[in-house]
């Protein structure tokens, strides 16, 4: 990592004060493997039997065929809506052979830009060819779902709008969505509403049947009616009730009733006997946790996101991974807390806010506090860990090397996980602890997170997600007075904005952490912001770029960054290219390949870049066997190193150049084809457009 910085207004900068060996919990979870893009199968599996439900069911699909299917299930908080959907998509699975779509909108925070990319992912689409924009990822997944008979499940859809951008194309597709706001104008797009109400009496005997058994229902069956009705009907209550019933040995159902009609009576200022019934419900359920359960519960309903494993659990309660263990089996059996899948756990949303509640109640607010601290350093040192296994010799401005210097790194090795996959799949919970730790004022935390985040961004396109971190991380600087910092954050959030074309808005992040990086007085962080600035002038002034990228060469060369140096030179090259300055652009673009080339590590794939860029500075100059000769040595070392996305690229300027002077068809059709290729396993929207290229080619 990189020294240490010192500066005037913010001393060295440190890691947490927080020791991470003390609450580390590692990676407990298993990641899981991607459904087959063929066919996504994403819905979850219902674990629990769906009880008298029929009619809903039923009605449930049966507005598709010669159009679109559109139904929205709505109802209380654990009335089984969730459920329903499950057991309806188990049952229809043949009826959509284009497969099945799942969104959650609470684990995206409603972000339908986010919700489009994950579908468009698992339709195919990687991320080289993921469109930026909200209307081209529309555009997009129309397109990627025409002739694809789809089921799309949108749960915790709280907008219109975010139901209205998932419609696929594809006539006898359907769209089920859970609703937890207000959606009947979605009655305009020939939605039919399906209500789904509480169990009725013999429905919930079924459910506690179901779950205690046929002969203990029996025995007491006026009691086990009273549950019934005191549980207002809801199966998340039942299922709490059937659990304790389970659990404590001696518990009837009669005393249960009892102390459940004495805890209705006792709460107030709630509106509906439903709410009532279920807050009822968990007092008595968590009343009856041993001490230590019941100080994980509250602990843990202050874990920022919607999902944790056991790794986490630890950190935030400050004990052992085993420990943790043993209490989420406890949680578990009390059917207070769900498997989430993958040894992944969550609490449902009721459930959640009772133990907010209860935490609230009994625990001191630095308690509480304490708890998001030791789970932000617990991320903190699993993300600073992938960071640095994706990319060792990137710029860093936080020193961790200490605070990570006594834990064990879990990606170390064949058998650790994928950096770049775990940082994906716990992106949303990373994401909600950047937000919570911002509120709690722990701003060192947030911004060497949102530093060491970054690097799934500058491999994944997230770019909504992405842009959030980077502004939480720069605030958070801010407050901490850490100008690099700061200075690093704001220039990086300057490509996410970019890419969603905030242009104005990226310009005035450049200008801050021009000013920042200025004040820091650290050579590498000035020529790295130096550089993002002529990317950004590259789009509008490409006079003002070359100065740019020139000023971020000499400050490469003064800190002695040698890899600095020869990307900032590869990019002068190709400003001075897209200025008309031709000849310069050559000696630059050359220097740049040999620089990268003769790194101690050489950077191929960068190396490869350069070769390409002269190819098409030689193609401007006019010498078209210079361009057809780089352009061609630029694709084999970029197919060698993996760069598909490059690749097609170089081979597209290829064919062009070939077709343009000439050269027979059957030179030209195997560089269109392996584009053509990549373009397709990428799920590429331009893969028609070669397709045809290269049927006109002889194919």
């Amino acid at each position: 990592m990189s020294g240490s910085v010192r500066n005037e207004l913010s001393g060295t900068v440190h890691g947490p004060s927080v020791q991470a060996g003390q609450i580390f919990g590692g990676i407990t979870f298993r990641l899981a493997e991607r459904a087959p893009v063929a066919r996504p199968d994403e819905v979850p599996a219902p674990t629990v039997r769906c009880v008298n439900h029929e009619r809903e069911l039923a009605l449930l699909g049966t507005g598709a065929g010669a159009r679109v299917g559109l139904d929205v299930l709505s109802g209380l908080p654990g009335v089984g809506k969730t459920t329903l959907a499950g057991e309806w998509a188990a049952r229809v699975r043949d009826r959509f052979p284009g497969g099945q779509l799942y969104i959650d909108f609470a684990e995206l925070d409603g972000d339908a830009h986010e919700a489009l990319g994950r579908a468009l992912r698992s339709l195919g689409v990687e991320e080289d060819y993921l469109p930026a924009s909200l209307e081209e990822r529309r555009n997009r997944f129309r397109s990627c779902t025409a002739g694809r008979c789809l089921l799309v499940v949108l749960d915790n859809v709280s907008l219109p709008a975010q139901v209205r951008v998932l419609l696929p194309k594809e006539p006898g597709s359907a769209v089920l969505a859970i609703g937890t706001g207000r959606l009947g104008e979605l009655v305009l797009d020939g939605a039919r509403l399906v209500p789904v109400p509480p169990l009725d009496a013999e429905s919930g005997l079924a459910l506690l049947a179901d779950r205690c058994g046929e002969a203990a229902v029996a025995a007491e069956r006026e009691a086990a009616e009273r549950l019934v009705g005191l549980c207002g009907g809801l199966p998340e209550a039942l299922a709490v009730v059937a659990a304790r019933l389970a659990v404590e040995p001696g518990l009837t159902m009669g005393r249960l009733a009892g102390e459940l009609a004495d805890e209705t009576r006792r709460l107030t200022g709630l509106s509906l006997r439903e709410e009532r019934s279920v807050s009822a419900v968990l007092s008595i359920a968590y009343r009856g946790l041993p001490p230590d359960a019941a100080r994980a519960y509250r602990l843990w309903g202050l874990i920022p996101g919607r999902t944790f494993d056991a790794g986490t659990a630890a950190a935030a309660a400050g004990v052992g991974v085993a420990e943790a263990e043993a209490l989420l089996r406890a949680l578990a059996g009390a059917s207070l807390l769900d498997a989430a899948g993958d040894g992944r756990h969550r609490f449902h949303d009721l459930v959640r806010l009772h133990a907010r509640e209860r935490a609230e109640d009994e625990e001191p607010e630095p308690v509480r506090r304490a708890v998001v601290e030791r789970v932000t350093t617990h991320y903190l040192a699993l993300t600073a860990f992938a960071d640095l296994a994706v990319r060792r010799d990137r710029l860093r401005i936080a020193e961790l090397d200490a605070f990570l210097r006594d834990v064990a790194d879990p990606f170390a090795g064949d058998a650790g996980p994928s950096p770049l996959a775990w940082l994906d799949a716990e992106r949303h919970n990373i994401l909600a602890v950047l937000r919570q730790a911002r509120r709690d004022g722990l701003h060192r935390h947030v911004w060497q997170l949102a530093e060491v985040f970054t690097v799934l961004f500058l491999n994944r396109r997230h770019l909504s997600e992405w842009r959030e971190s980077l502004e939480l991380g720069a605030a958070s600087a801010a407050d901490a007075f850490v100008p690099a910092a700061e200075a690093r954050l704001r220039s990086l959030l300057s490509r996410p904005l970019m890419d969603l074309e905030a242009y104005e808005r990226a310009r005035e992040e450049l200008e801050k952490a021009e000013a920042c990086a200025e004040v820091s007085g650290h050579t590498v962080l000035r020529a790295s912001v130096a550089e993002f600035g002529g990317r950004y002038w590259d789009r509008f002034d490409p006079p003002r770029a070359i100065a740019a990228y020139r000023r971020s060469v000499e400050l490469n060369l003064e800190a002695g960054e040698p890899r600095g140096v020869a990307i900032a030179t590869y990019f002068l090259g190709c400003a001075q290219d897209a200025a008309g300055r031709t000849d310069e652009a050559l000696r630059t673009l050359r220097a740049a390949r040999e620089g990268l080339s003769g790194l101690a590590v050489p950077d191929r794939r960068m190396a490869a870049r350069a070769t390409a860029a002269l190819g098409d500075a030689y193609g401007h100059a006019g010498d078209s066997a210079a361009a057809v000769a780089a352009w061609t040595e630029a694709a084999g070392e970029l197919e060698a190193v993996g760069a598909a996305y490059y690749e097609a690229r170089v081979r597209l300027r290829l064919a062009r150049a070939l077709e343009d002077a000439g050269v027979a068809p059957g030179a030209v059709l195997p560089h269109v084809a392996r584009a053509l290729e990549i373009h397709e396993a990428g799920g590429s929207g331009e893969a028609g457009e070669l397709r045809a290229w290269a049927r006109r080619l002889g194919v």
